[in-house]
């Protein structure tokens, strides 16, 4: 991903509200199955992570990232963005 095609992502971003939040329990399969699901929905997710959080933003981040084959747009403050484009008909379009 460039990072034309990043900026992009996270100027879309800034509009949305966060729809999960990493707290206490951290991360389970139940949560990475609802965030592979929202991925597949909107393509562009906001994530809150809690101070209650076990792991740090940063590998957590990197393994939300991993587990739902998406691309981690930004880390900034204790939000993390993610993108997945839809399989059929994806609603962002990227720049080139």
């Amino acid at each position: 991903m460039t990072s034309k095609q990043r900026a992009y992502l996270r100027s879309l971003s800034n509009k949305l509200e966060a729809i999960f939040q990493i707290g206490k329990n951290g991360l389970n399969s139940n949560l990475i199955k609802q965030i592979n699901d929202a991925l597949e929905a909107r393509e562009l997710i906001k994530i809150t992570v809690l101070e209650t959080a076990p792991n740090d933003i940063n590998s957590l981040a990197q393994l939300l990232s991993s587990s739902t084959n998406s691309v981690l747009v930004q880390i900034i403050g204790n939000k993390i963005i993610l993108y997945r484009p839809k399989r059929k008909q994806p609603k962002i379009e990227l720049p080139k």
